[in-house]
C-alpha cells in the first residue's frame, strides 16, 4: 500500500518509471487522473495539473482540496470515501466554472453551512452527498436543492419540483426521491455493492 503523496506515487511506480524525469513537466497536460484506494492524504501536487478535466480520488485519507483550486477545467470530481469535514470557501468553487459531476458521500461533512458554498458553483448539476453526517439533518435535501440553482440529480434522485416549489404537492409518482425519480450517475458505486451481496 502506498501512503504518500500523488508525485511519490507517479514517480515511484512501476508503470510510470520511464517518465521519471518529465513528470512533474508533463502534469499540466493531464485531462484525467485516477488514485483511488491509494492511501493518498493530499492532492497538494495537482496544482500544476492545468488541464485536468476528470479527477478521481476516492477512497484515500484527503483532508484538504484548496491545491485543486488551479484546475479549473475540471468537469468531474470524485472524493467519495475520503475524510473531508469541510470544503473550500466559495471563490474556490466559482472558479470551477465547468464542474457538473461532484462526489463528496462517504466524507465527515456534519453541517450543512459548510455545505452551501456549492451554491457558487455555476455549472453543478449533479452531487453526492450521503453516507455523510450531514445527510442525516432534518431539511438537508431541502436546503441544498434550493441553494444550489444549477443543481438537476442529488443522491441518486432527480430532484422534483416539490422540492423546489414550497407547498406544491404533486402526485405520488412526481415526489421527492420516489423510485421513478431513480438516477443513477454513480454506475461503478452499484458494481461494487453487487460486488459486496455476492460475497
Amino acid at each position: 500500500m502506498f501512503h504518500g503523496t500523488i508525485t511519490e506515487e507517479l514517480t515511484s511506480h512501476e508503470e510510470w518509471s520511464h517518465y521519471n524525469e518529465n513528470i512533474r513537466e508533463g502534469q499540466k497536460d493531464f485531462v484525467f487522473v485516477k488514485f483511488n484506494g491509494l492511501h493518498l492524504k493530499s492532492v497538494e501536487n495537482l496544482q500544476s495539473c492545468i488541464s485536468l478535466r476528470v479527477c478521481i480520488f476516492s477512497n484515500n485519507f484527503i483532508t484538504d482540496i484548496h491545491p485543486l483550486q488551479s484546475c479549473v477545467k475540471l468537469i468531474k470530481l470524485d472524493l467519495h470515501g475520503n475524510q473531508i469535514k469541510s470544503l473550500p470557501n466559495t471563490k474556490f468553487w466559482n472558479g470551477l466554472k465547468n464542474l457538473k459531476l461532484l462526489y463528496l458521500h462517504d466524507n465527515g461533512f456534519a453541517k450543512l453551512k459548510n455545505i452551501c458554498v456549492l451554491s457558487a458553483c455555476p455549472t453543478l448539476i449533479a452531487l453526492t452527498m450521503f453516507d455523510c453526517p450531514v445527510s442525516l439533518k432534518k431539511g438537508y435535501r431541502h436546503v441544498l436543492v434550493n441553494s444550489i440553482w444549477p443543481l438537476k440529480a442529488l443522491d441518486h434522485h432527480v430532484i422534483s419540483d416539490e422540492e423546489i416549489i414550497q407547498n406544491w404537492h404533486l402526485p405520488e409518482r412526481f415526489k421527492a426521491c420516489n423510485h421513478r425519480l431513480f438516477f443513477n450517475f454513480c454506475p461503478a458505486l452499484r458494481k461494487e455493492k453487487m460486488k459486496h451481496s455476492e460475497v
